[in-house]
Order: C-alpha cells, then sequence, then structure tokens
C-alpha cells in the first residue's frame, strides 16, 4: 500500500488500537499509556507515513468542517435536521457543508465522495434512506468505507461498521402504540400511508401490522405507498375508493394530504376518521384541523448526534456509543378522539 494512501484506519488496524487511539497518539494526548504511545508511533515510523497537514486523517490538523448528506433539501424533516446540526456545530466552532444526493445509488456514492473530498472531519447522513431497507447489507458498503477516512454518523438509520456511529427512532413501538390507541377506539379499517420502503418506513409499517394483527385486523391491504405530495395523498386514497375510520402516516406531510381527502369526502375529523402523523413537525400544527403527531425528537437527536461528534474530535476520553435508540412520543391534537 502507498503510505500516501494510508489513513488512520490502516494505522489502527496495524497497531491494533482503536482509531480514537491512534488520533489521541499524533495528537499528543496525555490519556494514552506510554506503552500504546510507543507501539502506535513505531507504526507510523515503520510506514513512513507523512500526514496530509488538510487531512482530519491522524489529527494533525482539523478544518472544522463537518459534511452534511440530505438525499433532498425539499422535505420538511431533512430541512429541520440540518438547520439543528448547523446550529448546535457553530457553538463548537465548525462550519459544515451540505449536499443532497437524491435517493439513487449513484447519487449517495458521489456526493459521499464529493464531500470527503472537501477534508472534513466528520460526515452526517441524514435520514433512513441511507441505511437502506435493511435486506442487502452490501448497499451501505460505501458509508463503511467512508468510515475508513472520517467518523461518520447516521441519523435515523441503522448501520453496522467501524468509526460508524447511528441513532435509531423507536418507530416500530410508536407506531405500534399509536395504533394500538385507534384500535382500543373502535377502529378497524386502519391503514398505514408511506412514501417509500426506507428503513424508518419499514419499522413503522412493522409496527402497524403488529398492532394489527394482535386485534385480529386484516393488514393484507393495510399499507399504501403514495408520492410525498398533498394533492396526491388526496387523490391516491380517492381511487383506492375505501372507507377507512383511520390513518397513520410515515410523515406530516403525508397527513396534511390525508386531511385534504377527508375534506374532500366530506367527513367529519376526528369522529368519521382519525389520522395521525410523524415527526410532529410545523406542517401538524398549520393544519386545519391540527395533526396529532409522533414526536421524534429531531432536535434532541441532532444535538446529541453533534455532542458525539465532539466526542470522538475533540479525544476528550469519553467513548460514544455506537448506536443510541430515541425513544418517541405521540402529540395529541384535533385529529384525534382525546382518550
Amino acid at each position: 500500500m502507498k503510505k500516501d494512501a494510508l489513513n488512520i484506519y490502516d494505522i489502527a488496524e496495524m497497531a491494533k488500537v482503536s482509531i480514537a487511539t491512534v488520533s489521541r497518539v499524533v495528537n499528543g494526548s496525555e490519556k494514552v499509556s506510554e506503552a500504546t504511545r510507543k507501539k502506535v508511533l513505531a507504526v507510523i515510523d515503520e510506514v513512513g507515513y507523512t500526514p496530509n497537514v488538510f487531512a482530519q486523517g491522524l489529527g494533525l490538523k482539523t478544518m472544522h468542517t463537518v459534511g452534511i448528506l440530505v438525499p433532498t433539501i425539499a422535505d420538511h424533516y431533512m430541512a429541520s435536521a440540518v438547520a439543528y446540526l448547523e446550529k448546535e456545530l457553530m457553538k463548537y466552532g465548525y462550519d459544515c457543508i451540505l449536499s443532497c444526493s437524491g435517493f439513487e445509488a449513484e447519487g449517495k456514492l458521489a456526493k459521499t465522495d464529493m464531500l470527503l473530498s472537501k477534508h472534513i472531519d466528520s460526515l452526517i447522513f441524514v435520514g433512513s434512506t441511507y441505511a437502506g431497507d435493511g435486506s442487502d447489507e452490501s448497499v451501505t458498503d460505501y458509508i463503511r468505507n467512508a468510515a475508513k477516512r472520517v467518523p461518520v454518523f447516521i441519523i435515523n438509520g441503522d448501520i453496522n461498521g467501524e468509526n460508524v456511529y447511528a441513532t435509531v427512532s423507536g418507530d416500530e413501538e410508536a407506531v405500534y402504540e399509536a395504533a394500538k390507541q385507534l384500535i382500543a377506539g373502535g377502529r378497524r379499517n386502519i391503514i398505514f400511508i408511506t412514501d417509500s420502503r426506507s428503513y424508518s418506513s419499514n419499522q413503522k409499517r412493522k409496527g402497524y401490522e403488529r398492532a394489527m394483527k394482535e386485534a385480529g385486523l386484516d393488514t393484507e391491504n393495510g399499507t399504501v405507498y403514495v408520492e410525498n405530495d398533498f394533492h396526491a395523498v388526496r387523490d391516491a386514497l380517492t381511487e383506492l375508493g375505501g372507507t377507512y375510520d383511520g390513518v397513520i402516516s410515515a410523515n406530516d406531510n403525508i397527513a396534511v394530504g390525508v386531511v385534504k381527502y377527508a375534506v374532500s369526502k366530506g367527513l367529519s375529523i376526528p369522529e368519521d376518521i382519525e389520522i395521525i402523523g410523524y415527526n410532529n413537525s410545523m406542517l401538524a400544527m398549520a393544519s386545519t384541523p391540527e395533526i396529532t403527531s409522533i414526536d421524534n425528537h429531531t432536535a434532541d437527536v441532532c444535538r446529541d448526534t453533534v455532542e458525539r461528534i465532539m466526542h470522538v474530535l475533540d479525544e476528550d476520553g469519553d467513548t460514544p456509543a455506537q448506536k443510541i435508540a430515541v425513544k418517541c412520543d405521540l402529540i395529541p391534537r384535533e385529529t384525534t378522539v382525546r382518550r
């Protein structure tokens, strides 16, 4: 291997220590034993490696910049997450570079490589689309490869790998509890509406199906896939022509479309149909009637993500958890019956 192709991952592997330990050694941190320090420096000396002064790689210099990758900034959840992340990063004196990858594999790989070329200190993937649908782990190899160069953090997705840190929302349990409430209130024709087959969406669907099956209710045609657009949701439900008395949406944008559908059909909300959204965004509160929504605590997740990034980059001695789970809460409003 060429010495200029080596990175912190390679040095850590050769020395049989963690990436954080290598970075502490080259930064002169006192939080490393003398024996470990000598072992790591011996490996660096042996391979004759001269670090790139612009790279975060071995921690000798930092650009104080974090890359943020989202599939689209047009989505309200994504836009909110980016705003929270930028605000938190600024508190630590870090800038960010934002890029939008789209949802296709080619775009995700290309934009990941582009951000890495900017000599960023860490990379954040926002959204469960980056975790795939869970059926083929190889589709996320590009993320594990990126983690060989910088610490990688993924929000709302579960990916295993060295130097990869994940935050997972309790989507399945949240939707399960929401569906149980609708069922307990006498609702029987409940559907789950989503716009994707991402990791997060699949977890939500599992929660819906589990609650329905426990109640002995049919789920064969219970999941409806739609375009993430108000009017497209309304038109899709109208075309399906079903009779629904409960709807759980994968996000608040879809829930607004369900409200439009109910109004167009002359249904009374929540008497004839109860509607639950997801993300507890401004859309839920801006709607008339205001939409009951599941709060996945985006602000808290983003704050925790940045704090964990700082733990890794600043070598403060703490080893952040590689995966944390965030409990979601149902926020009742006017589209469900108060129970």
